[in-house]
């Protein structure tokens, strides 16, 4: 019974989404569930790098106009399967992943698929703005985006994953930011 509910389960989906607003900034913790779909999995296993991204704007509430993008920042996440040592390994940068990139990024070794897909789903009081940015009495939103990048795939993936849904891995959450409790 719980492999049928495992198995009816969308591939991502946020279990932890919190905002926090302090004298530092603007803070977001998440944790995001990601289950690879076969495909998907199957191709990582065979040594093709995955590519996500994680994004998060915040935006000034207006009545008579859009909402104003105040400040907006992504993580670049990349996940390798290395099999010399069988281990996962997970690169983390500021900007899109490259060669050059690569050699700058905070990298983490894990030793299952579990364990490494739960790492790169965990975003821990990720500053996302300056408590600067913040004007007081007015109202902030939070979108937060996290998505499997097919664009920095090699390109015969880049072909071959268009119109295939087991590739389409994205989620999406807005919540307002909470009032300043002073």
């Amino acid at each position: 019974m719980a492999a049928a509910a495992w198995a009816d389960a969308p591939p991502l989906h946020i279990s932890q989404f919190q905002l926090e607003r302090s004298d530092q900034g603007v803070f977001l913790s998440a944790q995001v569930e990601l289950r690879l779909p076969a495909a998907v999995e199957d191709a990582a296993r065979r040594g093709v790098p995955l590519y996500f991204v994680a994004e998060a704007d915040l935006r000034r509430e207006r009545w008579y106009w859009y909402d104003s993008k105040v400040a907006s920042v992504r993580r670049y996440l990349r996940l390798a399967f290395q099999p010399l040592t069988r281990r996962w390994r997970i690169n983390m940068a500021a900007e899109p992943m490259t060669s050059a990139v690569l050699g700058v990024s905070l990298a983490q070794n894990h030793e299952t698929l579990e364990e490494a897909l739960s790492a790169i789903g965990r975003f821990s009081r990720w500053r996302i703005a300056d408590a600067g940015m913040i004007e007081p009495g007015a109202r902030y939103g939070v979108e937060f985006r996290f998505a499997l990048d097919v664009s920095q795939l090699p390109r015969p993936f880049q072909i071959g994953t268009a119109g295939q849904s087991d590739w389409s891995l994205a989620v999406t959450r807005s919540e307002r930011l909470p009032e300043d409790a002073r």
